[in-house]
């Protein structure tokens, strides 16, 4: 594991304190403001070629339902044991009904969560077919969803929400995938609060001096309007996002190549990808990152610390097909391994 001495050095010293930030993550209580998305995974088995037209006809199987988007970093934060408190908007139909149940099934509370009566839930459904003892393959995506913004009135109500519940929480995160429910009233309800962690894929200058945003390489590409191809263009990349949001601090995830923090001071910190070789599905990983860096935070951690808990939770849930999430107990495992493998390279 060809690691900087240096970076090893520094996670050997922070061991036991990394292992105490866990043990704190469920005394947390976080906000989550978000695009609430059902993710919908419908599954059959070809038979044959419709008369119809030149279209599969498949034999239903099954069908499964999580939380997609935001409801899936609200969903992180559970499973990792915090209170969590989500923020957004459903539609008045069966999506909607699904997608509340299925966080309240994990205790979270659902207060902030406000009716649409405009706009249909954020819907993805991916069809998947196969043949006999064929892998399953995704044939189609179908996404319900409305462009239109929802009604000042209801993004007065999510703003007043945030207001009545900022001293309450120890961190407020923004899960931003350009849906609508973050308008610019809800944005500036929760920039009130000291910690705010926000993950955009695409308005981040809106979110000015913010505590610390987490983009992935290509929203860091979309937000600065280049490439980010080495490491001068990454220390441009930086130096450029910590100017237009005006942030503490600018995380970059880069998949394989680990992820880079920057700060306001000028340091810039990397930190390896701690799974390469395992890699079955990205899917959701930010959102796990997210997670865990800011329950990392909220038990006193320094950023970088919380941001090598944030890579160490992605190390897990990319080993998993589909969107999933972990736990402290497996963030432990995780590291125990990881440093007794250090261990042995001494």
């Amino acid at each position: 594991m060809p690691f900087d001495p240096t970076f090893t050095d520094r996670l050997r010293q922070s061991r036991d304190r990394l292992f105490t930030y866990l043990d704190h993550f469920a005394q947390a209580t976080i906000l989550v403001v978000g695009d609430l998305t059902l993710d919908e995974f419908l599954t059959g088995r070809v038979e044959r070629v419709s008369r119809e037209a030149p279209v599969l006809i498949l034999r239903h199987e099954e069908t499964q339902q999580v939380p997609g988007g935001g409801a899936n970093s609200i969903y992180n934060f559970a499973k990792l044991g915090a209170t969590v408190k989500a923020v957004g908007l459903l539609g008045k139909d069966l999506q909607g009904q699904a997608l509340q149940q299925l966080l309240e099934t994990v205790g979270v509370n659902t207060d902030g969560i406000f009716l649409d009566p405009d706009r249909p839930t954020v819907t993805k459904t991916r069809i998947s077919g196969h043949a006999r003892q064929s892998v399953t393959q995704q044939i189609v995506r179908v996404d319900r969803k409305s462009d239109a913004l929802p009604s000042p009135e209801l993004q007065q109500q999510l703003a007043q929400y945030i207001f009545e519940q900022i001293h309450t929480v120890d961190a407020i995160v923004c899960s931003d995938y350009g849906d609508g429910t973050l308008t610019k009233p809800v944005i500036e309800a929760t920039l009130k609060h000291s910690r705010t962690i926000i993950d955009s894929q695409k308005q981040m200058p809106q979110y000015q001096k913010a505590f610390i945003f987490t983009p992935n390489l290509p929203e860091a590409e979309l937000a600065v309007g280049y490439s980010i191809t080495d490491t001068q263009t990454l220390s441009q990349a930086g130096r450029d996002l910590l100017r237009l949001t005006g942030a503490e601090h600018i995380l970059i995830t880069r998949g394989e190549q680990g992820m880079t923090l920057f700060d306001q001071k000028g340091t810039q910190q990397h930190i390896p990808a701690f799974n390469r070789t395992k890699v079955f599905d990205v899917t959701g990983a930010g959102d796990t990152v997210v997670a865990a860096l800011t329950l990392g935070l909220s038990a006193g951690a320094t950023v970088w610390e919380a941001a090598v808990l944030g890579n160490l939770a992605a190390s897990i849930v990319v080993r998993q097909f589909g969107t999933t999430t972990t736990d402290a107990i497996s963030i432990k495992t995780a590291l125990e391994t990881l440093l007794a493998e250090l261990s042995e390279l001494l």
